[in-house]
């Protein structure tokens, strides 16, 4: 069994940031790809960031590329997601997810543990 744990959202203006952490525990963090989802109200849970097993490899969402930022501490047993240049849209509740399989992807299929989620506000 996994847990994760996610912590740092919060109500932010248009234009600011937030940094997003997850913490994992329960089996060795480092094996498996890990991904950041979101989900706004009324609409379906949505791929945002992901990074592999070794974190040489991420993969973003065109909605965010250029704006997030996934990391990953694996001493830590945490990924984070840095979010710049906030945007009314980017409100959601924000689920981190692992894997066990070590490359990316964006579906949520491909992850086997989720996070409870952390709110993410932007105000314009």
């Amino acid at each position: 069994q996994v847990q994760l744990v996610e912590s740092g959202g919060g109500l932010v203006q248009a234009g600011g940031s937030l940094r997003l952490a997850c913490a994992a525990s329960g089996r060795t963090f480092s094996a498996g790809a890990m991904g950041w989802f979101r989900q706004a109200p009324g609409k379906e849970r949505e791929f945002a960031a992901a990074i592999s097993w070794s974190g040489d490899t991420t993969r973003y969402a065109d909605s965010v590329k250029g704006r997030f930022t996934i990391s990953r501490d694996n001493a830590k047993n945490t990924v984070y997601l840095q979010m710049n240049s906030l945007k009314p849209e980017d409100t959601a509740l924000y689920y981190c997810a692992a894997s066990g399989m070590r490359m990316v992807s964006p579906a949520p299929g491909w992850y086997e543990y989720w996070g409870q989620g952390t709110e993410v506000t932007v105000s314009s």
